[in-house]
C-alpha cells in the first residue's frame, strides 16, 4: 500500500501500527458523477438539517472547511482542522475497531475517502467521505464533543475484543465493499450477506469491544441531543443519511434517554434504527463513558480481565499491582479457590514494561517464545515480595548470586539461582531473574532449567487488563491490515461518456464554458436515449436552466423529471426534494 500522503505534526506523532492504514486520498479519482452525488447530498442536508441538527452543524461545516459544492480535499481540511487541534487521514473503508479508536485518541479523524455510488445516494453501509467528512467533522468543532471523542478513543482502544468480534469485522468490511462495488455479482452479495447474518445470529456474550462499539453507535454515529420530546441530530450516521435523518425524527422511532444501558443495545447496520438515544448535552456523554469504563478490565483487572485477553487471541496487556506490565498473546491462567490469578502464560513475542515504557532488555528479542510467571503472596510470610525492602529480602534469603527456594500460598514452588532483581522508579522490586530454575504446581512442571533462564514477575494481583501493548513500540504490528481491499472497477465506455456529460454541466455551472440552450437540449436527448435511468444529471440540467432562465430547457427538463417521478417511484422523493431545493435557492 502506498504511503505517499501529506503529513502534519498530529499525523507525524501517530505510531507506525496506525500509519500503515493511511492511504493517499487520490483526489483525481473522484469522477464528475461522484462530485454531483456529494453536491446533491450536501445541498439536501443543508436545506433540511439547518432546522433539525445540532446548532454546531452549519457552523462546523464552515469551521472545518467543508464545501457544499465540492468533495473536500483532505489536505485543505487539515489546514483548517489544525486550528481546533485535530487532523484527518484517508483510509480504505473499515479498519480494525481498536485501530479506529486509537486514531481518535490521537485526535485524528479517520476518513474513508471513497464515496457512495449514485444508486446508494441515501445511505450506504460502507464508510464513505460523505459520512466521515460531512458527518463527523462538523460536530468536533464543539470543544465538549471533541474532548468526548478523544476520551472515547483512549478508552475504546483499550477495550478487549473477542474472536467473534474480529470475524464480524472482516465479514462486514467485505460486505460493505461488495455493496459499493459496481462489479459485484449477485452471488457474491448473497454469500457475503449470509455470512454477516450468520455471525450476527450467533448468541455470544457481548465483549468489551462489542459494548463500546454499541456506545459509539448510539452516540457518535446515531446520537440525538436535547430531550426525547424535542431532539436534535448530532450523530454522523444521521447527518450523512438523507433518508434516515428524516426517518429518525418521526414517531416511528422510539426516543430513549441516553444511559449506560445503551452498551447492551445492539444494532443492525443494514437497516434503519427502531430506537435512538437522546443525551441532554455533550458533557453527559462523558459521564456515561466513565461509568462504562469502570466496568472494563482496564480498571478491574483480575482473572476475568485476563480470561478476556486469552479469549481474544490478540496482543493484550496485564498490569500487576507493582506497575509491571506484560504484553503479548495470553494463553493460560491458573487461579486459586478465591479466584485470584496465581500463574499466567503468553506465547510468542512478549514484552515487559513499566509506565507504558518497555524495560530495557526485556522486549520481544528476549521473550520471543513467550513469558510465564507465578504471582501472589509467599506462604507463611505476611509481607508481599514487592513490599520487601533490602533488609526484608535478606531476612528471607533473597540474595543475588545465591540459590533460593520458596513457595507461594497457591502451592506453586520456585527453586533456582537468584541472579538479580529489577526495580521500578520507586525502588520497589518488580522482576527477579533466575538461572537453573524449576517452577512447579501440583506436580506439574511449569518451567524447567532446560527452558532457559527464568524471569519472575513480582506482584500479588492483576489490577488492569487491556487490548494492545503497554509500549506501542514493543511490537512491529499490533493490527493486521485486511487482505480484502476496496474494488476499483474498470469503467465501461458508456460510464466514461456519462461522466463526460456530468463534467460538461459542472463546467457550465462554474462558468467555465458558454451555455448554449440548443446544445443542452441535445444533451438531454442523449440522456433519454442512452442513459434512461439517470435522473441526477437531468436535475442538474433543470437547475442550470432555472439559473439562466432558459424557459424551453426548464419546461423540457421538468417534464422529464416528472416522467422519472412516475416511472421510478423508489427515487421519486429524491427528485421531488431536488426540485424543491432548486425552487428555494433560485
Amino acid at each position: 500500500m502506498s504511503h505517499e500522503y501529506e503529513s502534519n505534526p498530529l499525523i507525524d506523532r501517530l505510531p507506525p501500527h496506525l500509519k500503515q492504514f493511511i492511504k493517499p486520498q487520490n483526489y483525481n479519482l473522484y469522477s464528475p458523477i461522484n462530485q454531483a452525488v456529494w453536491r446533491y447530498v450536501m445541498r439536501k442536508n443543508i436545506s433540511y438539517l439547518s432546522t433539525v441538527a445540532h446548532k454546531m452543524y452549519l457552523k462546523g461545516l464552515e469551521l472545518t472547511g467543508i464545501s457544499i459544492d465540492t468533495i473536500p480535499n483532505m489536505y485543505g481540511m487539515n489546514r483548517i482542522l489544525k486550528e481546533i487541534g485535530w487532523a484527518a487521514v484517508a483510509v480504505d473503508g473499515f479498519i480494525p475497531p481498536n485501530a479506529f479508536m486509537e486514531f481518535q485518541a490521537y485526535k485524528v479523524l479517520v476518513i474513508a475517502s471513497d464515496i457512495r455510488q449514485l444508486e446508494h445516494i441515501e445511505y450506504t453501509p460502507a464508510p464513505d467521505i460523505i459520512h466521515e467528512a460531512a458527518g463527523h467533522a462538523p460536530i468536533i468543532a464543539n470543544p465538549d464533543y471533541a474532548e468526548y471523542l478523544r476520551r472515547f478513543g483512549e478508552i475504546g482502544s483499550k477495550a478487549i475484543l473477542s474472536a467473534h468480534d474480529n470475524a464480524i469485522y472482516e465479514a462486514v468490511r467485505k460486505l460493505s465493499i461488495l455493496k459499493e462495488s459496481t462489479s459485484s455479482s449477485e452471488e457474491e452479495l448473497v454469500q457475503a450477506e449470509n455470512e454477516v447474518n450468520q455471525l450476527q445470529a450467533e448468541k455470544v456474550e457481548l465483549s468489551e469491544m462489542a459494548q463500546i462499539r454499541n456506545l459509539h453507535w448510539w452516540t457518535v454515529e446515531y446520537g440525538l441531543i436535547g430531550t426525547p420530546e424535542n431532539p436534535k441530530i448530532y450523530g454522523a450516521g444521521l447527518l450523512s443519511s438523507i433518508g434516515e435523518s428524516k426517518w429518525c425524527l418521526s414517531e416511528s422511532v422510539k426516543k430513549i434517554p441516553y444511559s449506560v444501558k445503551a452498551a447492551q443495545t445492539e444494532f443492525d447496520i443494514t437497516k434503519p434504527q427502531p430506537q435512538l438515544f437522546v443525551t441532554p448535552d455533550f458533557s453527559y456523554l462523558m459521564e456515561v463513558l466513565e461509568e462504562f469504563a469502570n466496568t472494563m478490565a482496564l480498571r478491574t483487572g483480575g482473572w476475568r480481565g485476563l480470561q478476556k485477553l486469552i479469549d481474544s487471541k490478540k496482543i493484550g496487556t496485564i498490569e500487576l499491582n507493582t506497575g509491571l506490565q506484560i504484553s503479548g498473546k495470553f494463553i493460560q491462567l491458573i487461579k486459586d479457590e478465591d479466584n485470584n490469578v496465581v500463574f499466567f502464560k503468553t506465547e510468542g513475542p512478549t514484552a515487559l514494561a513499566s509506565r507504558e515504557k518497555e524495560l530495557i532488555g526485556h522486549g520481544i528479542a528476549r521473550y520471543s517464545n513467550g513469558f510465564s510467571s507465578p504471582i501472589g503472596k509467599l506462604k507463611g510470610i505476611n509481607l508481599a515480595i514487592e513490599d520487601m525492602g533490602p533488609r526484608d529480602l535478606k531476612a528471607y534469603n533473597f540474595y543475588d548470586g545465591k540459590r533460593i527456594s520458596f513457595e507461594y500460598e497457591s502451592g506453586i514452588t520456585v527453586e533456582g539461582l537468584n541472579i538479580t532483581g529489577l526495580r521500578n522508579i520507586n525502588g520497589k522490586l518488580i522482576l527477579i531473574l533466575f538461572e537453573d530454575c524449576t517452577v512447579m504446581y501440583k506436580g506439574e512442571i511449569l518451567h524447567s532449567p532446560e527452558d532457559g533462564s527464568f524471569d519472575m514477575a513480582v506482584g500479588s494481583s492483576i489490577i488492569s487488563a487491556f487490548a494492545g501493548s503497554a509500549d506501542f513500540l514493543s511490537f512491529e504490528n499490533l493490527y493486521n491490515v485486511s487482505n480484502y481491499n476496496t474494488h476499483q472497477a474498470v469503467k465501461s465506455k458508456a460510464t466514461l461518456k456519462l461522466e463526460g456529460l456530468y463534467q460538461r454541466i459542472r463546467e457550465l455551472r462554474n462558468g467555465n464554458k458558454e451555455l448554449i440552450e440548443d446544445e443542452l437540449l441535445e444533451l438531454l436527448n442523449t440522456l433519454k436515449v442512452e442513459f434512461p435511468n439517470d435522473w441526477l444529471l437531468t436535475l442538474e440540467l433543470f437547475e442550470l436552466a432555472y439559473t439562466k432562465q432558459h424557459q424551453k430547457l426548464i419546461s423540457t427538463t421538468r417534464l422529464y423529471l416528472d416522467y422519472h417521478i412516475e416511472y421510478q417511484p423508489k427515487i421519486a422523493h429524491l427528485i421531488t426534494d431536488g426540485i424543491k431545493i432548486v425552487n428555494e435557492t433560485h
